[in-house]
């Protein structure tokens, strides 16, 4: 303990209290500043007199309670730029100061309106007092009454070992104390008169009336007590939208309102306000704080497919009937932070803001998220929720405040998770608090982690919010699924025939949830549509159409009470009325081979759904009509449902920003007319993804075919690791351009379909090929849509796929078999693995050449090549 005496340095304030002890935290509930300035300025003179350190931390809109010249360390700091930043400028002061020191903040209702929220000004408060205590510090808060919420006062005074209420009353000022830790006297908690340098008890009933009921009182249970910063700004605003009011309400003031409610709820990003300040009006605004649970930003996945939907009616008021009305429930990033911090995850969250200690404590904290507690009122709002949408699915998605920006689209970094919301009332509240959890977790996953380290965004401040929709489709027997769900590319870069135009866009469709077409699927297929040449497939011939069609469908089981996958013949088994034709094709050669006997004659190709006279009309619109909104390339969600034939809505269930370099050019060199056998390393048609370019190749990574083929399934799990190790080296320079060429499938769950990496592990390519000779019937199902494909095009990856054996494909192994093997040099303990893994570096050439690519989306050619010395990078 300091052993100096502590004091207010008010004497007879000292007696009132009993002093101050090591670790205090003194909060003044006031009715205006000038009633705090009386006790700061005493204070601040006592703490000088000791020799100790006065800190004062200035951030508020008041005048300043003192400055430099007062002998005071003046920190200015900005809480418009984020809770984070702030509260880690403030601990990183403390620490600083070390033990002892004397602090005095603003009045702390500024924060809550420069946050918007008192969640988070409770959030303040609880993660800095205990701060303070520890250290021993003595710290002056100012509180306006009245002005707050029970999630800002509540927990404040929880916290806090000394809460004392002033009163300003016919001049003269008195003080209340609510709260007085490991002290007591018989007259602590009365109403005190400051006279002079005393404060004398007030005894008498009707003076301490009169004084108590000057100002209004908003006691806990009442109404206003509830209402704070956050909701008294919406109910303001409510009354400007009121048509009752709009004769008194000019329309730069109601402009004004909403730009402002726009940055508390939707997005603080410059770009994304732009569009939604042109595209939301305050009605609809709110509308989304009405189906708020919470407070804070409602994220960017909410706010791209609000802002999809706004844009569409806005251009084209045919879209408000062509639309599936949608009736999205959203909890605000205060909820995820307030969650973190009540169960202990704030400080292990710290780390992750430096790049060298981002993934210690990540476990931990993904531990007590996951068997964590809420609030009791974020769970009464989630039972409201619940109640409303009673027994229909739902999902519950990640919506993070950098998810799905320009820039960052974080795909398939955090976890979004069906609830098929089925049993008790409780049952449903205990499941929906398990996803909520869930998705949590996931920012503390180490793929979030490091696609955040990669990108340089550890210090930025990324809270999750959460979008809760009702999942679109119908009840099938005791299946629930739309009849049709898909992702939508308003640019397409997977060109595989002249015809196509990559400005037409793309799509790929499934039938049932759409999990199937954004999640990498190892065992089957989807329909990809180019949507100036619907009817062209990238098959070729009935039989690989056949070969190559979906056949299992993603649905809820609502008697199982889960996500599941069937086969396409078992979902439409369950409803033979089914308007199968618009989705599937007779199978002739299966109807020949059942001669009359059972089975099922169908096959997905959607050509019905294709030839629609409108369908694929619409989609294309939908897509132009975002991309020319936005100002770049969309990716898009979506399901579609028929009414009957010639009656369907589509749902648009996200929208954000696709990362695609367009260029007019196409490629940015010419493979050379001729190249000699022996420098041709390899040479394909097919599958290529990404911009035209060529290239040079510092570092190739060959994981041989024949021999991984071969492998035991828990070696090639082994290769996986060796290759991810490989990609993030620690030592020497990383290679500019790194090209992974290997057998099967890159990141699938299967090993004997290809290597079982992550894209964590992968992250670091530059150039990603996969070789189809593993299995004479294993054809890579390319990537478009998945989350795999966002990775590729967020990071410029290009993709390619190498068919042995077709015509235009050949691949050189005498190449490899002459270069040098780095992998020993490179990691000593796997020298072993050298038969399977090859590692050439350009550098170490003998002839000093260097490798090429050269890639042509539109052709659908790429030509990876020796060239000669002296013919560097272009």
């Amino acid at each position: 303990m300091i052993s100096i005496q502590l004091t207010t340095g008010i004497g007879g304030l000292d007696r009132v209290i009993r002093g101050l002890l090591p670790g205090d935290n003194v909060v003044w509930q006031i009715d205006a500043v000038e009633d705090y300035l009386p006790f700061v300025r005493p204070y601040c003179d006592a703490a000088l007199a000791s020799g100790k350190r006065l800190v004062y931390f200035r951030f508020a809109r008041h005048e300043p309670l003192m400055s430099e010249s007062d002998g005071a360390e003046v920190y200015r700091l900005r809480p418009d730029e984020g809770f984070e930043q702030f509260l880690t400028s403030i601990h990183r002061v403390i620490e600083q100061t070390g033990r002892g020191g004397f602090f005095v903040f603003d009045c702390l209702s500024d924060l809550a309106a420069d946050w918007y929220s008192d969640r988070m000004l409770g959030n303040f408060f609880v993660l800095t007092c205990p701060y303070l205590y520890d250290v021993e510090a003595l710290a002056y808060f100012a509180l306006l009454k009245n002005v707050h919420s029970t999630h800002a006062t509540g927990i404040i005074t929880d916290t806090t070992q000394i809460l004392i209420d002033v009163y300003r009353h016919k001049g003269g000022l008195y003080v209340h104390p609510i709260k007085v830790q490991q002290r007591h006297s018989p007259t602590m908690y009365m109403l005190h008169a400051w006279d002079h340098d005393s404060f004398l008890p007030v005894t008498e009933s009707s003076t301490t009336a009169e004084i108590l009921t000057a100002k209004p009182w908003y006691g806990a249970e009442s109404a206003r007590s509830y209402l704070g910063v956050w909701n008294r700004a919406f109910l303001e605003a409510e009354q400007t939208a009121d048509p009752l009011d709009r004769p008194v309400c000019s329309i730069e003031h109601a402009e004004q309102v909403t730009a402002r409610l726009l940055r508390m709820l939707v997005t603080r990003d410059e770009h994304f306000l732009s569009l939604a300040r042109k595209y939301f009006n305050l009605a609809e605004i709110l509308a989304i704080w009405k189906r708020m649970i919470g407070s804070g930003l409602i994220g960017g996945k909410s706010a791209g497919m609000l802002l999809a939907r706004a844009i569409l009616e806005r251009t084209d008021p045919r879209w408000s009937e062509l639309l599936e009305r949608h009736d999205s429930f959203y909890i605000g990033s205060d909820v995820f932070y307030t969650y973190l911090v009540r169960n202990g995850c704030w400080w292990i969250r710290q780390k992750q803001k430096n790049p060298a200690t981002f993934l210690e404590g990540s476990e931990e904290a993904r531990r007590r998220i996951l068997t964590g507690v809420f609030a009791a009122d974020v769970r009464e709002e989630f039972t409201a929720m619940l109640d409303y949408f009673g027994q229909a699915p739902i999902i519950v998605r990640s919506s993070s405040l950098l998810e799905d920006a320009f820039g960052n689209a974080f795909a398939g970094k955090y976890e979004s998770v069906f609830c098929a919301n089925q049993g008790s009332r409780d049952k449903r509240l205990e499941d929906f608090m398990s996803a909520v959890r869930m998705i949590y977790a996931s920012t503390m996953s180490e793929k979030a982690l490091r696609y955040r380290a990669q990108r340089g965004i550890l210090d930025r401040d990324e809270q999750m919010s959460l979008l809760v929709q009702r999942v679109s489709g119908a009840m099938q027997g005791p299946l629930f699924y739309p009849q049709i769900a898909g992702v939508g590319f308003s640019f397409n870069p997977y060109v595989w025939n002249e015809e196509i135009d990559p400005k037409a866009g793309l799509l790929r469709l499934v039938f049932g949830l759409g999990t199937r077409a954004v999640d990498r699927s190892d065992d089957d297929y989807t329909r990809i549509v180019a949507l100036n040449a619907p009817e062209r497939r990238p098959e070729s011939g009935v039989d690989e159409v056949r070969r190559f069609t979906q056949r299992k469908v993603d649905a809820l089981d609502l008697n199982a009470n889960q996500l599941m996958s069937y086969s396409f013949s078992e979902v439409a088994a369950q409803r033979p009325d089914l308007p199968m034709d618009i989705f599937a094709s007779p199978d002739e050669t299966a109807e020949r081979s059942m001669a009359g006997g059972d089975g099922f004659p169908w096959v997905l190709t959607f050509e019905k759904l294709l030839a629609h006279p409108r369908f694929v009309r619409d989609m294309r619109e939908m897509l132009t009509t975002l991309q020319e909104a936005y100002g770049t390339p969309v990716d898009t969600e979506f399901t579609v449902n028929f009414r009957n034939e010639n009656d369907y809505r589509i749902n648009v269930v996200q929208c954000r920003p696709l990362q695609v370099k367009v260029s007019d050019g196409g490629t940015s060199a010419e493979v050379p007319e001729r190249i000699e056998p022996d420098k041709l390393i390899f040479e394909a048609r097919g599958a290529v993804i990404g911009q035209s370019r060529m290239t040079v190749v510092d570092r190739l990574i060959y994981v041989v075919p024949s021999v991984y083929g071969q492998l035991r399934i828990a070696d090639r799990y082994t290769v996986a690791r060796l290759i991810g190790q490989l990609m993030h080296l620690g030592k020497g320079e990383r290679p500019r351009t790194i090209m992974l060429l290997g057998p099967g499938r890159w990141g699938t769950t299967t090993p004997s379909l290809g290597v079982p990496v992550s894209f964590a592990e992968i992250n670091t390519v530059s150039i990603l090929g996969e070789i189809v000779a593993m299995r004479e019937d294993l054809i890579p199902d390319v990537s478009l849509g998945t989350h795999f494909f966002n990775d590729l095009v967020e990071e410029d990856m290009l993709y390619l796929a190498l068919f042995p054996g077709r015509e235009g494909n050949v691949l050189n192994e005498q190449f490899f078999a002459r270069c040098a093997n780095k992998l020993p040099e490179l990691l000593p303990d796997a020298a072993q693995r050298a038969d399977i893994v090859h590692v050439v570096d350009a550098a170490d050439l003998p002839d000093g050449g260097t490798i090429k690519i050269y890639a042509n989306a539109l052709t659908q050619k790429v030509v990876c090549y020796l060239a000669d010395p002296g013919k560097g990078r272009d």
